[in-house]
Parts: C-alpha cells; structure tokens; sequence
C-alpha cells in the first residue's frame, strides 16, 4: 500500500504543481490532469500510427498543365527623323 501511494505521489508531482493544501482536493486535480494527459497521448499515437501507415506509399501524382501559345511581342518600327537629338 505504502508502495502504490508513493508512485501515485510521484506521478502527481510530475503532472505539475500541488493544486490545493487539501490532498483529497489535489488528488482530483491530479486525476483531471491524468485525463488530459490521456487524451493528448491517444491522440498522439493515432497520427503517429497515420504516418506510419501512410509512409512510403508508392502512388504517382500526375499533374496535367494545359498550356497555351501567346502571340509574340511585335515592336512599333522605329522612326528615323532628319533633327538632331538636342535640347530644345
């Protein structure tokens, strides 16, 4: 009995601070705090295992780009006049 309230002690301290000078009362928190543990650590393990499941699956991805032409760029002709480039 000694035994199993110590470990029980110990894994209460690790979930974090004394909530209450009332032991019943930090025992409930404790218990809450185990839940919450519970729950993140589950959740956890089933993404992991998601990966782990999905990892290396040879599927090929085939990507289709519909491509058009666009009509070349054409430049005005360029004017050649008799003035010299001066300022006015």
């Amino acid at each position: 009995m000694k035994r199993n309230k110590s470990a029980w002690r110990w894994w209460a301290k690790a979930l974090g601070e004394k909530a209450s000078k009332c032991d019943r009362e930090s025992d409930k928190v404790a218990l809450i705090r185990t839940f919450i543990f519970a729950t993140y650590l589950i959740t956890n393990a089933f993404i992991v295992a998601g990966v782990i499941r999905h990892w290396n699956k040879e599927t090929k991805v085939e990507v289709f780009v519909q491509t058009s032409t666009v009509p070349e760029y054409e430049t005005s002709p360029i004017k050649v006049s008799n003035r010299t480039l001066e300022f006015e």
